[in-house]
């Protein structure tokens, strides 16, 4: 689990909740149905409008399990396990990989290629697809959470517009004042928190998510492909250490 997520949400929802206690604690008075319709069921509908209901039914949850998901394995892990590979592939040949535990199901995937014979240009070209529409989907989950990042603050101006035009048509009826200007003030409030503490925070992790999956199965890719031209435990690190960044590379080494 990405720890850094669940803080991070568990944090924000703990200073909002802190504030109210420390300003009496009267939960029911942050309440407003109006609000919570117009925040929810406009953002909601305001990106139907943008993407496909395919789109949305898959990347939110997907958004959600990958936000707080870590990878099996990370490029430095990858790597020495490629060179393990390497070594066993020197020793053995491909059919040595095949009762071989192997954690990341990418990986696993190209070495069963390599088991099954393959030829390097199908080899690539699978992968390579596999890894694209991997990241095509997980961009589509962070720009779902963005659009109703972007949507929701729209929508409590909204909510409070609407809510300022029945507190001033109701100026001669004091009982309706409190409702429309709670209405007014909360749909604000909703549509900053959802924003700010959930949709926008969670299309950013996706997109670092993104990036860091891209490294990891391009690496993937490189390794298989060099383990399908037999290339020794020694290049295969060297050629794969150009996957981290410079100050892990001197790590790896003293490790290694």
């Amino acid at each position: 689990m990405d720890i850094a997520t669940g803080l991070g949400l568990l944090g924000g929802i703990g200073v909002v909740v802190g504030l109210i206690m420390i300003d009496g604690g009267n939960f029911a008075a942050y309440y407003d149905k109006h609000a919570v319709i117009v925040i929810l069921g406009g953002a909601t509908a305001a990106t139907m409008t943008r993407f496909p209901f395919s789109v949305i039914a898959h990347g939110l949850p997907m958004g959600i399990k990958v936000a707080f998901g870590t990878r099996t394995m990370h490029p430095r892990d990858l790597i020495e396990e490629f060179t393990k590979i390497a070594d066993l592939m020197r020793k053995g040949g491909p059919m040595a990989l095949e009762s071989v535990a192997i954690r990341d199901p990418f990986l696993a995937q190209g070495v069963r290629y390599l088991v099954d014979g393959y030829d390097k240009d199908f080899i690539r070209d699978t992968m390579e697809k596999d890894r694209d529409n991997f990241l095509m989907r997980l961009d589509e989950g962070s720009k779902v959470y963005r659009a109703y990042g972007d949507c929701a603050p729209a929508w409590g101006m909204i909510g409070t517009i609407l809510g300022m035009v029945t507190m001033f048509a109701n100026m001669s009826d004091p009982s309706k004042l409190g409702p429309a200007m709670a209405t007014a003030l909360l749909a604000t409030l909703y549509g900053a928190v959802i924003a700010n503490l959930f949709c926008l925070p969670l299309a950013d992790k996706l997109h670092v998510k993104m990036e860091e999956e891209d490294i990891s199965r391009s690496l993937i890719i490189d390794g298989v492909l060099l383990l399908r031209d037999s290339k020794s435990p020694a290049v295969v690190k060297e050629m794969l250490v150009a996957y981290l960044p410079e100050h892990h590379r001197a790590e790896f080494a003293e490790a290694v």
